[in-house]
């Protein structure tokens, strides 16, 4: 096992605040949004996210990386945050059956993080300023050449990011006998998403994210699926227009995160960008149909308009974050469509919204018939 010599670096955010901590990870510097998730396990979920690409997360938890780094618990095939900030970088883990450190993981990845950072404060600034671009460095101290770079730094807002995390070619996941096939529109789709369809006894065509109707449609699926990714939803709109064709088939329809964000969209509903956006594994939502309350895991920066929904003919309101009363789930009444913000697949999370696979099931079946 690694241990490296603590040394300095420092955080910068673009309203001009500076932090001082120690290097972690790789050596070198950083830049992307700056976004924080309470989550208290899952880190390794949360690296490899691809709805994550372009921030840098910063962690509430004070223990970042003391079970170890384990081979399966991943959501795709590398880190994709931009860069980590926590209070605790801890090499030394307790997990057994761990198969590296998570310094060793980070030297591997090439991902440089920032560890002895005062993270509660650093947290209630970004919520009460809003979520704002930042730069980490372990290589440069100098305030000034690091606010050149940061100036270079895109806003999140107008950013199309989800084709740089799907998948370039078309592939397969599940059993090939499974009786229901269903086509997943890649956006930066978690793994353990598809493995809960899988699981449902549904075969999987994974399609890049800039897939035609017609390629999608091509395969027969008997339902559509649209997934969670990153970036600004209004900007793909070359994806929205799919969605629109899809959902006029009839065939069933599910999405997740930027998945739901593109079905709002193709019913004209707008989206816009979140003062600092949810993200953790304990966010209340309700689900208005049983009245039930259901603690999920989450993880966005944008949403959809309530008010646009709510006058919206044909478009019904399923679930309402209990903390802010957002949108988190809706319906399209005359096609065969529903969708939800945050991850019922909870990887990492509680298992309360699971059942939302078992509904889009359902309605594969019952269309099947």
């Amino acid at each position: 096992m690694k241990y490296q010599s603590k040394s300095d670096a420092v955080l910068l955010l673009e309203d001009g605040t500076v932090f001082y901590g120690k290097a972690a990870g790789k050596v070198g510097t950083a830049t992307g949004e700056i976004c924080f998730n309470t989550g208290m396990t899952g880190y390794q979920e949360i690296f490899t996210d691809p709805s994550y690409y372009g921030q840098i997360m910063l962690t509430t938890n004070a223990h970042i990386g003391n079970y170890g780094i384990h081979a399966d618990e991943i959501e795709s095939d590398q880190m994709k945050i931009a860069g980590l900030i926590c209070k605790n970088f801890n090499i030394q883990y307790s997990r057994t059956d761990a198969k590296e450190s998570i310094q060793e993981y980070y030297e591997e990845e090439n991902m440089v993080a920032i560890s002895d950072i005062d993270t509660r404060a650093l947290v209630r600034h970004i919520r009460d300023k809003g979520a704002m671009n930042g730069i980490i460095s372990s290589e440069i101290t100098d305030i000034d050449k690091l606010k050149k770079q940061l100036e270079e730094v895109p806003s999140m807002e107008g950013l199309q990011l989800c084709s740089k995390v799907s998948t370039k070619k078309a592939y397969f996941y599940g059993d090939k006998n499974a009786s229901l096939k269903i086509a997943v529109l890649d956006l930066g789709v978690k793994k353990n998403i598809l493995r809960c369809l899988s699981d449902r006894g549904c075969y999987l065509k994974v399609f890049p994210m800039n897939a035609t109707f017609e390629e999608l449609q091509s395969w027969n699926p008997d339902g559509y699926f649209f997934s969670n990714g990153p970036g600004d939803p209004a900007a793909m709109p070359e994806v929205v227009e799919n969605v629109k064709k899809v959902t006029a088939t009839g065939y069933p329809v599910f999405g997740i995160c930027l998945g739901h964000q593109a079905l709002a969209l193709s019913e004209g509903i707008g989206t816009y960008k979140m003062h600092n956006g949810h993200r953790g594994i304990n966010h209340p939502v309700i689900n208005l149909a049983t009245g039930k309350c259901e603690v999920t895991s989450q993880n966005h920066g944008f949403g959809v308009k309530s008010e646009d929904v709510e006058s919206h003919p044909t478009v019904e309101v399923t679930h309402r974050n209990l903390n802010d009363d957002t949108i988190e789930g809706i319906k399209i009444i005359d096609k065969n469509a529903f969708s939800v913000q945050y991850h019922p697949e909870s990887s990492p999370g509680p298992h309360d919204s699971r059942y939302l696979f078992d509904d889009f099931i359902n309605n594969i079946k019952a269309h099947k018939n």
